[in-house]
């Protein structure tokens, strides 16, 4: 059929499907195909979803479904929507149509006598339920390792589009547990759980159970007016003019109920910010109540009270309101005891920033108000030592680099210091590799092809110099014949990371080698019961593969063994970081890393000591720190030798 080119894309969509609406059934396949094309060109925006959910009453008489899995849609199962959007190809295009059609039937414009009204909403506030991801796109490994892509964006679009037209009421209790979940990892970027606090607040009303709808408000008001006083006067000016006819008594009153909300929620909201700067100004001598602080942090205060007053005044911002909670935990460090650091805190204040780089740190929202790129990056800084944990790597395959960050921010700050002064003034910053130095501007390319901006300030500033670092410090070790981490983790880390080194990989073969003699070094190294009692004293910088729900191998991925310990249960197990700003994850075989509950500290991920064990290939250790490997028993190295061929192990040849 011949069509005009003056056609808009939704005229051709209507064309199409009259075709294949007047098509014989045995030719019917013949006409889907350009129906899906279009479909597909018109889902591309959110406008062209909405004309396409227009025809959805007519997608069941045309034939949109016939001959697949879709065609009666009493069939169908909440659990594998997810699934078919995920999937690149025409399936997912399909699936889309197929929930466009379900919300026709959920508010009527379209009848189904397989299916009632009530039974379609039902069946879709399962499926936004269930694929909370799609819904609020995560930054777990998974989701970086898919690596977005058309077919992604387009499940994104849909469930928006689903979710601006119904009530969410299925999905509020599952969203609160999300929420609670993110939050108490306590991660530097925290936009999308803000989205998540918005867009569930809005799905409040009168069917949502109490205490469901009680911790939404909670949560809102964290990130909105925590306290009587600044819900009362919600415009920020207003509430700064009412903060100077209140009382010290009142400001005390103000400050501890600022503080509760911040401590257990790890959020915070623009009017505190606001409270802050103006304690700041007048009443120096409340803020350790504002900040809650410890009798470390308090003496931290009282020794350094006009950096720390210039620190508040260039970088607390509403716009960047969570550097309170970041100089909060910073304080409670005693980083600030440390004397040498105090310079090169300072020096940030007033350091010249590149042009380029000053563009990557002044986002849209930080061009008002009267912050400098200088005030962002100081506030950026405050956040990565106050939360070391904190810090993600987005959907970036960069998890080496933002590893480095979290290590320094805990053991190496004068270093990190300095290579934020050097990317900054000089969008350049170099490192030695076995005595030649490699300068990041005299590199090209690195592990990321692009870096995705949605990271925390210092991330933005140096992960791109890292990255190239780390990567042309990898060439340097190809040809030897053994994995490259074993020299480049010192000398890019720093040289407190182990000398030994242990991978199940034979260079030579790519096959598992040696598998049980690993676990039992790992044991006789790091398990307290094996190892002597040595303890460790710097994270431990490991490899590890990243498993789905289904065991299946999604990839490889770098985190740091942070400490191991017993959890309150007297089961010893392994306290990580994971640059991830989602730790808590399925990794199948009910393998399920825990973010709280199992004595974890603040950003912490753990898992019991075997399973850790199972997914991981590569490891730092001090050979002369070590027990005896044949004390290891025999059934915890068959043990976690099963659940690695059975998940990872599948993909490789084991001898």
């Amino acid at each position: 059929m011949s069509m005009s080119t003056g056609l808009t894309t939704k005229d051709k969509f209507g064309h199409a499907l009259q075709t294949l609406e007047v098509a014989k059934p045995f030719a019917k396949s013949m006409y889907q195909t350009e129906v899906f094309q279009l479909a597909t060109e018109l889902s591309s925006t959110e406008e062209g979803m909405v004309q396409l959910y227009e025809f959805a009453p007519q997608f069941d008489q045309a034939g949109v479904f016939h001959g697949g899995p879709w065609v009666d849609a009493s069939n169908l199962e909440a659990p594998f929507v997810g699934g078919s959007l995920k999937l690149k190809g025409i399936n997912s295009v399909v699936e889309m149509l197929s929930e466009l059609r379900m919300l026709a039937i959920a508010e009527g414009t379209y009848q189904n006598p397989e299916v009632p009204k009530e039974e379609a909403a039902t069946f879709l506030n399962e499926v936004l339920a269930l694929n909370l991801d799609l819904l609020f796109p995560p930054e777990t490994e998974e989701a970086r390792v898919a690596g977005g892509g058309e077919h992604l964006e387009r499940g994104e679009r849909l469930f928006r589009f689903l979710g601006g037209k119904l009530s969410y009421k299925a999905v509020a209790d599952k969203l609160v547990e999300e929420i609670e979940r993110l939050t108490v990892q306590r991660p530097i970027m925290v936009d999308r759980i803000v989205l998540m606090i918005e867009t569930a607040t809005r799905m409040i009303d009168e069917n949502i159970s109490d205490s469901t709808k009680d911790r939404l408000l909670y949560f809102k008001k964290a990130i909105t007016y925590p306290t009587a006083l600044s819900e009362q006067y919600t415009d920020l000016k207003s509430y700064r003019q009412r903060l100077m006819k209140e009382s010290e008594e009142s400001l005390l009153e103000e400050a501890q109920i600022f503080a509760k909300s911040m401590n257990e929620t790890g959020l915070v909201s623009p009017a505190n910010a606001v409270f802050v700067h103006y304690l700041n100004r007048k009443y120096p001598h409340l803020l350790s109540e504002a900040l809650s602080l410890t009798e470390q942090g308090k003496a931290s205060l009282n020794a350094n009270p006009e950096l720390i007053r210039d620190m508040i005044q260039i970088s607390v911002h509403p716009q960047t309101s969570k550097v309170v909670y970041g100089l909060s935990k910073m304080l409670d460090r005693g980083v600030l005891t440390q004397e040498p650091l105090l310079p090169a805190l300072r020096r940030l204040f007033e350091i010249d920033i590149q042009p380029e780089v000053k563009k990557l740190l002044m986002r849209p929202e930080f061009r008002k108000g009267g912050i400098t790129a200088n005030g962002i990056l100081v506030g950026g800084v405050i956040s990565v030592l106050g939360q070391p944990l904190g810090i993600g790597q987005g959907l970036n395959p960069t998890c080496q680099s933002a590893r480095a960050l979290s290590l320094w921010s805990q053991h190496g700050i004068g270093q990190l210091l300095e290579y934020i002064a050097r990317a900054v003034r000089e969008n350049d910053i170099d490192m030695t590799f076995e005595g030649e130095p490699i300068h990041s501007n005299m590199v090209i390319g690195g592990v990321a092809e692009e870096i995705h901006q949605d990271l925390d300030p210092v991330s933005i500033v140096l992960v791109p110099h890292l990255d190239k670092i780390y990567n042309e410090m990898m060439k340097k070790t190809i040809f030897r014949g053994e994995d490259g981490h074993k020299w480049v983790n010192p000398e890019f880390y720093g040289e407190w990371i182990s000398r030994g080194f242990a991978n199940i990989i034979d260079p030579l073969t790519g096959y598992v080698a040696d598998y049980a003699a690993f676990v039992r070094l790992f044991y006789a190294t790091h398990h307290p019961e094996y190892n002597e009692g040595y303890e460790m004293i710097y994270p431990n910088p490991v490899g590890i593969y990243i498993t789905n729900v289904h065991g299946n191998l999604l990839g490889l991925h770098a985190v740091s063994i942070q400490r191991i310990a017993e959890d309150p249960n007297g089961e010893y197990r392994v306290y990580f970081y994971n640059p991830n700003n989602d730790s808590g994850q399925n990794w199948g075989q009910g393998i399920l890393t825990s973010v709280q509950g199992n004595g974890e500290y603040e950003g912490e991920s753990s898992l019991p000591f075997h399973q850790f064990t199972s997914r991981m290939y590569a490891f730092h250790y001090n050979p002369y720190e070590q027990g005896d490997l044949i004390m290891v028993e025999d059934s915890d190295v068959e043990k976690i030798e099963t659940l690695a061929r059975e998940s990872w192990g599948k993909n490789y040849t084991w001898f």
